[in-house]
């Protein structure tokens, strides 16, 4: 399995309310239950009109799947190469 950063462009994601959120994320699990085991979602950064979210799948194929059952974009799709964080200088 691989982890990948997909970026999804939502107008106005920013603006939703709790209940909102609680209702995507919902749909995202429903998509996700379908395409188990090839596809976790870890979790996901709100920022303005848009999502960055971190999953962990098979390949960027099963990105698409869940993007096409979900009904949120995938805008842009990114494998992560290596992670470093302040442990590293450690």
């Amino acid at each position: 399995m691989k982890k990948y950063l997909i970026e999804r462009h939502v107008p106005g994601i920013h603006k939703l309310t709790p209940e909102e959120y609680k209702g995507a994320a919902e749909v995202s699990n429903a998509a996700l239950a379908k395409l188990a085991p090839r596809i976790q979602w870890v979790e996901s950064y709100v920022t303005e009109d848009k999502t960055l979210c971190v999953y962990i799948a098979e390949d960027e194929a099963v990105i698409h799947e869940h993007s096409k059952l979900s009904g949120f974009p995938a805008n842009v799709i990114t494998e992560v190469g290596r992670k470093i964080d302040p442990m590293t200088a450690v």
